[in-house]
């Protein structure tokens, strides 16, 4: 067993743990294999008339162009690896809130989000001049594209600012489940997963449980 935690900011988007599948009412969580990077897809099964929910590589299940080998997974042993997660989390809250704390303090601290006042500044400088020449009749071509590249700046920081404090509100989520939770969690919770793990990725031996605030936790299968 292993923990992390480790936060990275930008980088590929994570695979959610539980996306809306096309259809009335249906959902499918997704679980990503390690060997292909394809990803685990929910599968009813029935085995010699016995039934049971599995989950099975999408390559397996679909003409990918891909080959994997990976066994498939009884969706009763993700969620009780998805569970032994949690409360390794549980279990180590002193150690995770410390990290959870310095991640705040160092890489997501306010202090550090990014300013779009000097921006607003020179925009309302250009507007001014461009309502000026286009009075005058002059040319304004090279006005209209700084306030266009101005107008995608700022909301790239705009953006930028979003998402840092979307991971500190993550973050500050983990940080409550760990600090009111005084014993360890009995059975998985769907609510409870959603709010707190990300992604699941599945290895031969062990299983990765990315939590949204950026911690990592792995177990053995």
């Amino acid at each position: 067993m292993r923990f992390s935690a480790v936060y990275r900011v930008g980088g590929s988007k994570s695979l959610p743990l539980f996306i809306p599948e096309t259809g009335v009412g249906s959902r499918v969580k997704k679980f990503r294999f390690k060997r292909c990077h394809e990803i685990f897809r929910r599968v009813h099964w029935n085995n010699r008339g016995k039934k049971s929910i599995v989950w099975r590589c999408v390559s397996r299940l679909e003409n990918t162009g891909l080959f994997c080998t990976a066994s498939t997974i009884l969706e009763d042993t993700l969620k009780e690896k998805i569970v032994e997660a949690i409360n390794v989390a549980v279990s180590g809250k002193n150690s995770f809130l410390a990290i959870l704390k310095k991640n705040i303090e160092t890489v997501l601290s306010v202090d550090l989000d990014e300013t779009t006042a000097d921006i607003d500044k020179r925009l309302e400088e250009l507007q001014t001049e461009l309502i000026q020449k286009a009075n005058s009749k002059e040319a304004y071509d090279n006005i209209v594209n700084e306030i266009y590249r101005l107008r995608d700046l700022r909301q790239e920081t705009l953006s930028r600012n979003a998402l840092r404090q979307d991971k500190r509100d993550r973050i500050a989520e983990m940080t409550d489940f760990l600090k009111t939770q005084t014993g360890d969690i009995t059975e998985f919770d769907d609510k409870l997963v959603r709010k707190l793990v990300e992604k699941a990725i599945v290895y031969d031996d062990r299983i990765l449980v990315e939590f949204k605030s950026g911690l990592e936790i792995e177990v053995n299968l």
